[in-house]
């Protein structure tokens, strides 16, 4: 089976579109000019990245820098260069938040347009991979349910493997990667292996046999008409906008428990809400908390800090250290976001120690102390995932280990030792404008763990079931609500023991 497009090369039907007039997603770039954007985004990342060696050695990563450029050797359009050369080298950095984005040009053009694709959802675990979705409505041929084994020769696990070198992530917390190739397996098998006309995939069904189907790539309808095009965008928007707050920030209550979501700790005037949230606890006379954070990729660290004020008993610091290697980004600042004002920021807030670092101190010298007003001092629970990342991780390191808490879920994808991040402008390559995100700080975590490379790992864990996930329910919610269940039922038996 031959490769339809490698890496994607865009469908002439989508370039008469007039919305992508000034933007051609088949332009190719010349060898010198990838060469150019490559040499210009190695010397950044040697001379300004604070944690380029953290995971990788020196002669390992100049290696992996020697072999991207050695890769080029020929032209490329934006995206194959993006995925074929960006992409690998990114992931050896095993930085999560030094990522890669295509240009604006490309984000604009391929906005709102549904393109053909692998036509299978898989939800992703170790070596799994369930069918939870099928793009193609019609012929369906596999059912939701059924665990592929391979897909055109590749095993699974080869297959999970070898996509994970085109993703970031902290240190080697790769649980990060699983929920990203289960929220978009379709986006990144397409930009990774290519699309093909047929996908030879074997698998086994619900029963546990064993099958093998050839199935067609998802090819979408056309586009309907301009007046509907620009109808449904605009609904989108507005959608989009009333649902955001309260997808960042929620609090239910029933008798058992109160459940608090947060999925971001920038948006949704998250202090007023914190504020509400406990005083109304304390009326309530709760006395068990779940704090959802799985969805919670982090934000700002102020507001992290402010809830985890509210829930641990004993003053507390954000980090044992928080350095970068220069007070700039001279001779480079045209080619990063927001240069100029970047420059001034880090001149005011660092300062050079004996290390040859320059450190940001209030996050090495704060000391935050616990809120007496509304405190929490019943049992907390904090669900996590690999989702859980950056000011996430902060939080849940913070809280770990302190005698009412529990953490519930699987590892974060955030570095339990630390992070790189506060500070996170993009550089963007003159010729090709891919973007790669560039953190200022390595943070290492207050009071952090002796060993690198893991998430913060939870006190309970509760990986995915297979069955809970056709179902629809909840595993690691009801997980709590046995534990809760169990603590009462102890209690009350205690009691009763007294009583006699």
């Amino acid at each position: 089976m031959r490769p339809r497009f490698f890496l994607l090369l865009i469908f002439p039907f989508f370039i008469s579109c007039s919305a992508s007039r000034h933007y051609n997603p088949n332009k190719k770039f010349s060898k010198k000019q990838l060469q150019q954007d490559y040499t210009l985004l190695r010397h950044i990342l040697e001379q300004k990245h604070p944690s380029l060696y953290w995971y990788t050695s020196k002669d390992s990563m100049d290696r992996y820098f020697d072999a991207g450029y050695n890769a080029i050797t020929d032209s490329m359009t934006e995206l194959q260069f993006g995925w074929k050369i960006i992409a690998p080298l990114t992931h050896f950095i095993h930085c999560g938040h030094t990522s890669f984005n295509m240009s604006k040009g490309w984000n604009h053009f391929i906005k709102n347009k549904i393109i053909p694709s692998f036509p299978l959802y898989l939800k992703v675990w170790k070596d799994t991979m369930m069918v939870i979705g099928n793009l193609n409505h019609i012929n369906r041929l596999i059912d939701n349910g059924s665990f592929i084994t391979s897909i055109n020769g590749i095993s699974n696990r080869e297959m999970i493997n070898y996509m994970f070198h085109f993703m970031v992530e902290d240190g080697y917390a790769k649980n990060v990667n699983y929920i990203r190739l289960s929220a978009d397996f379709p986006y990144f098998h397409r930009n990774i292996y290519g699309l093909y006309n047929n996908y030879l995939v074997n698998y086994t069904d619900s029963l546990g046999n064993a099958k093998s189907e050839v199935i067609p790539y998802y090819a979408p309808k056309k586009d309907t008409t301009k007046k509907e095009k620009k109808l449904e965008r605009k609904l989108k928007v507005r959608y989009t906008r009333r649902e955001r707050l309260e997808y960042s920030r929620s609090l239910e209550s029933d008798s058992a428990f109160a459940l608090m979501t947060v999925n971001d700790f920038s948006k949704g005037h998250l202090k007023n809400f914190f504020r509400k949230s406990f005083r109304q606890m304390r009326r309530n006379k709760t006395k068990n908390l779940v704090i959802d954070i799985r969805a919670n990729g982090g934000g700002d660290i102020i507001n992290s800090v402010f809830l985890t004020k509210f829930l641990r008993n004993s003053s507390f610091k954000v980090a044992d250290t928080a350095d970068a290697v220069s007070n700039n980004l001279k001779p480079f600042t045209r080619y990063i976001s927001h240069g100029f004002f970047n420059n001034i920021g880090l001149f005011l807030v660092t300062h050079k120690e004996k290390d040859g670092k320059y450190h940001f101190g209030y996050w090495e010298r704060h000391t935050f102390r616990p809120k007496r007003r509304n405190h929490f001092k019943g049992k907390i629970f904090i669900l996590t995932n690999g989702l859980t990342f950056s000011a996430s991780s902060i939080f849940c390191n913070a809280l770990k280990g302190q005698p009412n808490v529990t953490l519930v879920g699987e590892e974060t994808g955030g570095g339990w030792y630390g992070n790189s991040g506060i500070m996170i402008p993009d550089i963007t390559l003159p010729n090709t404008k891919i973007r790669v995100r560039l953190p200022f700080f390595r943070l290492v975590q207050y009071r952090h763990i002796p060993v690198k490379g893991t998430g913060v790992l939870p006190d309970v864990f509760v990986g995915p079931s297979w069955r809970d996930i056709l179902n629809g329910v909840d595993t690691k919610i009801e997980k709590v609500k046995e534990i809760i269940h169990e603590n009462d039922t102890l209690k009350k038996e205690n009691a009763e023991a007294l009583a006699k």
